[in-house]
């Protein structure tokens, strides 16, 4: 990334630092600074503008990208050639803040408060300072990022209107009473009880487990019609793959419409995850442009209706 200049810019109640631009084949990278009062801050994020956005007018689809507990930059260099090489999605604005190993939560002790942060400062700072078309936002996000992604996804549906989560750190139980620990030996007490309270509060886990919300809110996720990618590979190391399943069991009990793969042989790091991510990224694609309805299709479901109800079935 080329380093061209350094620009400062502040409003009323916010500051916003512009410390480095790149240019990239089809776009601009930014890395910006936003100050917070909700988090130690403040807290850098990186933005991804489409080509032409500088001497254009139009209105882009919002994209928050969300890292996993490793660092804040590997997702977005991942990320940068996938979009380049995929026309669609080169035409949004990507957004991916650095949040350290916080799980993009509130924390029980409201010393930190990711998710408030980022939904009620990060993305109406984005939407007033970028052109953001009025749609709902993506979510997308790997490993811890996919925790946070599914958490926010399904916890506000009117904000997220899509969740891509690939390999998504999250126990398969609705309870923390239920949780094994071959599902959580990688987080020591310590670093729980931090996020979720001293001594573990199980109940303030439970409403911010997703599959605890996809159970409990089912309704108004299904009536919301957010569209879900969810993901992990059969071998992961951490076992995540369990947890993945068991989310989609879930979503599933509960009438809720999502796209679920098992990727089978990967692993939570490895030549697997470029792949997988061009694959989520692939299905936001299909959400932003999708294909026109095809006569054969139509053709086929009328067929099958009639035969139907011949059989009786009113379903």
């Amino acid at each position: 990334m080329v380093h061209v200049g350094v620009v400062e810019q502040r409003r009323p109640g916010l500051m916003t630092e512009q410390l480095a631009i790149g240019r990239l084949a089809t776009g601009r990278l930014a890395t910006e600074r936003l100050a917070t009062g909700l988090v130690p801050g403040p807290v850098d994020f990186q933005v991804l503008l489409p080509d032409g956005y500088a001497s254009g007018t139009e209105a882009y689809p919002l994209l928050l990208c969300l890292h996993g507990g490793l660092g804040g930059q590997d997702l977005m260099q991942q990320l940068c050639p996938l979009v380049q090489e995929m026309g669609t999605l080169a035409g949004m604005v990507i957004v991916a803040p650095r949040a350290g190993h916080s799980f993009y939560l509130d924390y029980r002790d409201g010393s930190q408060r990711w998710e408030t942060f980022l939904v009620v400062e990060l993305l109406p700072h984005i939407r007033s300072r970028y052109r953001i078309c009025p749609d709902r936002s993506l979510v997308a996000g790997i490993s811890m990022g996919g925790m946070g992604a599914l958490r926010l996804g399904l916890k506000y549906p009117d904000v997220f209107g899509a969740i891509v989560a690939w390999e998504p750190s999250i126990e398969p139980a609705l309870t923390w009473a239920d949780v094994k620990l071959e599902d959580r030996f990688w987080r020591s007490d310590e670093m729980l009880q931090v996020r979720f309270g001293q001594p573990l509060d199980e109940a303030y886990w439970a409403v911010n487990n997703p599959a605890s919300l996809a159970a409990t809110q089912a309704e108004a996720i299904r009536s919301s019609g957010i569209r879900i990618y969810l993901e992990a590979g059969s071998d992961d190391v951490y076992g995540l793959h369990r947890g993945a399943e068991f989310l989609h069991r879930t979503l599933y009990d509960h009438g809720i419409p999502h796209e679920y793969r098992t990727v089978l042989g990967a692993d939570h790091i490895g030549p697997t995850i470029v792949p997988r991510l061009r694959d989520g990224l692939a299905f936001i694609a299909r959400l932003l442009c999708p294909d026109p309805p095809d006569p054969k299709v139509r053709l086929l479901r009328d067929l099958v209706a009639v035969q139907k109800r011949r059989a009786g079935i009113t379903s």
